[in-house]
């Protein structure tokens, strides 16, 4: 019997990176794209499975071409600008490759006669602000997006539902509460503090972890649970859903920088750094998985302490950290 083909977009990113050894350990044949001159090391132990496509999303034309030869089955849409904090940097890119790239993606899917799913990864930034502040989000909250990455997100996702609407084609739309683990960038919170504990185990930063505001609470999960998510949406979803992958729980921030700090040997403090500083606009936010855990059999297998221990120990591996004196 034919494997299913998933064509990944952003495919050597973060998510992305997993997403593919989700796909390859549940028997898909996978193909991805890469930005121009984007570094693969995070799929390096994965390349040899996997048909690799430089593509840049804004051409138009090459993404059409490139997605009608390779014929995917399943498509998923990771590629984008990822970070609410670089979207204020990058106001106008961000909206190019956020909507006019996820446009591009849409517009050449349609050459597909026989797509099962196309699926449209976003994120809890689209709610921006609401009230209550501790109100547990579902699908269907409106939209009030405060940084260009939310904008963008929530513009795409209104694209992806005109799509399904007026050319019946097969979108599903994940938002993806925040996730952490191995490989992430350290411009996010978690990777943040664990390279630095790492790199005082290292003996290349004194003993004091930086931070910002730590007053957030926030819904964490795995990036292999998420992943796992959007597997399920893809092959179990419904056209035109949406489902939220998160937790259903929230941490204070707080908490996670001690968590990681307690999981080294050395004393270590913690100090604020002004520079850091950023008031969290959105001081609480935590979603509900219900409808993915009840319609596409989601569950969370990772525990937080799964996850900030992995992340440490790849930070640990990545400068040649030692946790012992």
């Amino acid at each position: 019997m034919k494997k299913p083909h998933a064509f990944v977009t952003g495919i050597a990113g973060f998510a992305g990176s997993w997403l593919a050894e989700e796909l390859l350990a549940s028997g898909f044949t996978v193909s991805g794209t890469l930005a121009p001159g984007e570094p693969t090391r995070n799929i390096r132990h994965l390349e040899s499975g996997l048909r690799l496509i430089t593509l840049d999303i804004l051409d138009q034309k090459k993404c059409r071409r490139t997605i009608a030869r390779l014929k995917p089955d399943y498509i998923f849409h990771l590629a984008a600008i990822a970070s609410v904090g670089e979207s204020f940097q990058k106001e106008r890119l961000t909206f190019h490759i956020n909507f006019d790239g996820t446009l591009n993606v849409l517009d050449a899917a349609r050459e597909v006669r026989r797509l099962k799913a196309l699926l449209f990864v976003s994120s809890p930034e689209v709610y921006g602000r609401f009230r209550p502040v501790n109100k547990t989000l579902k699908e269907d909250h409106p939209f009030a997006p405060i940084s260009p990455y939310g904008i963008s997100k929530a513009a795409a996702e209104n694209a992806c539902q005109y799509y399904f609407r007026q050319h019946r084609l097969p979108v599903l739309i994940a938002r993806a509460f925040n996730h952490g683990g191995p490989r992430q960038s350290d411009s996010f919170a978690i990777p943040s503090f664990a390279r630095q504990v790492a790199a005082i185990e290292a003996g290349k930063q004194r003993p004091i972890v930086k931070v910002g505001d730590l007053s957030a609470r926030r819904d964490l999960s795995d990036v292999r649970d998420i992943v796992r998510g959007y597997r399920l949406a893809a092959t179990r979803g419904k056209a035109g859903e949406v489902y939220q992958l998160c937790s259903g729980k929230t941490v204070p921030i707080k908490s996670v920088v001690a968590d990681l700090v307690a999981m080294s040997s050395r004393k270590i403090r913690i100090q604020t750094d002004q520079s850091r500083l950023r008031k969290a606009d959105i001081p609480v936010l935590r979603g509900s998985n219900r409808k993915a855990t009840q319609r596409l059999g989601y569950t969370i297998r990772y525990s937080l302490k799964d996850t900030l221990a992995d992340t440490l120990d790849y930070w640990r591996t990545e400068l040649g950290a030692t946790p012992g004196d």
